[in-house]
């Protein structure tokens, strides 16, 4: 009896170990896309010991985010390291090290555990990227979308590697926010969820997950939040100013519905509702908002081009 029991714990110990072993370890990432997200993206991986490579369509682009990136770090370093300016500077430049840049996002999928993908969200141009990509991809390279509107299983669908593909969608600002928001299709592997799951935490974030619906967790709750605001302030019933003070005072949301919204982007947002109408009209929650739809004609989206609602205090 003895004996029978050593073996049932000798297996149970050897299937633990090979089920761990089976996961990815990403230490090496490839970001594509230069953006506000991209860019978050690759500083908070390689201030947390990855080697990243950030991708992009030009030098320019490329040298803008990596001088944004710097810029970001030395605000990181300035309250990391407030007593050690020698301790804040080689945080800056050990980080800075292991960011390289490249325009040729198919050559760059060889050798990486991870690609990441933070471009426009649009599903055709994505699904060609994927696409190309999966054809010069080594064989245990996992892809995830940052996509906070385009539907993951349509995006699996566009490569061979379904099963190493799901959603790892971070917040802005990147480097700040916490949450990340892992979502996997009805083909993702386990493991291949379960690495991203690691390295969230790796990142120093925190993953939640949740199945392939529109706007996933945070967008799904968030945006008809912020649109039911606009639709309060629409229709006369109260004003922004008390809208955005019964939130904060209240509900002890950290700012208010329309300070969200011009954080956020009004471009954003609208872009995100619109998504949401094309694939399901009849739903209240994703009706158009006609002040919405007037500003981002005028391209006024809020703090990006000055056009608040209201000036804060």
């Amino acid at each position: 009896m003895a004996f029978i029991i050593r073996l049932f714990m000798r297996s149970m110990s050897s299937s633990t170990t090979t089920a761990s072993a089976k996961k990815i370890l990403v230490k090496h990432m490839k970001v594509i896309g230069g953006g506000l997200m991209g860019t978050g993206i690759a500083q908070v991986a390689a201030a947390t010991d990855h080697t990243v490579v950030l991708v992009n369509q030009t030098e320019d682009i490329l040298a803008k985010s990596r001088k944004g990136i710097e810029e970001s770090l030395q605000k990181v370093a300035k309250k990391k390291f407030a007593e050690n300016l020698k301790g804040a500077d080689k945080f800056v430049a050990k980080t800075l090290s292991s960011i390289s840049t490249r325009m040729d996002a198919p050559s760059m999928v060889h050798s990486p555990d991870l690609v990441v993908e933070a471009i426009v969200e649009n599903l055709q141009v994505t699904n060609k990227l994927f696409k190309r990509l999966g054809k010069f991809a080594v064989e245990h390279t996992l892809f995830a979308s940052n996509t906070s509107l385009l539907q993951v299983t349509s995006l699996a669908n566009s490569t061979t590697k379904q099963d190493q593909f799901a959603r790892l969608h971070f917040f802005n600002p990147v480097p700040l926010m916490k949450l990340v928001e892992v979502i996997k299709t009805p083909m993702t592997s386990q493991k291949t969820f379960e690495s991203l799951l690691d390295l969230s935490k790796a990142l120093g974030k925190h993953p939640v997950a949740c199945k392939d619906i529109p706007g996933f967790i945070m967008n799904h709750l968030l945006v008809p939040y912020l649109i039911e605001a606009v639709r309060l302030f629409e229709r006369g019933d109260m004003s922004k100013e008390d809208i955005d003070t019964a939130m904060k005072l209240g509900a002890g949301y950290p700012v208010g519905s329309f300070e969200c919204l011009d954080y956020v982007g009004l471009d954003t947002t609208k872009f995100i509702l619109d998504g949401w109408h094309e694939m399901d009209s009849k739903n209240p929650l994703f009706q158009p908002s006609p002040s919405l739809n007037k500003l981002a004609a005028e391209n006024k989206f809020g703090e990006k081009t000055g056009d608040e609602h209201y000036k804060y205090k």
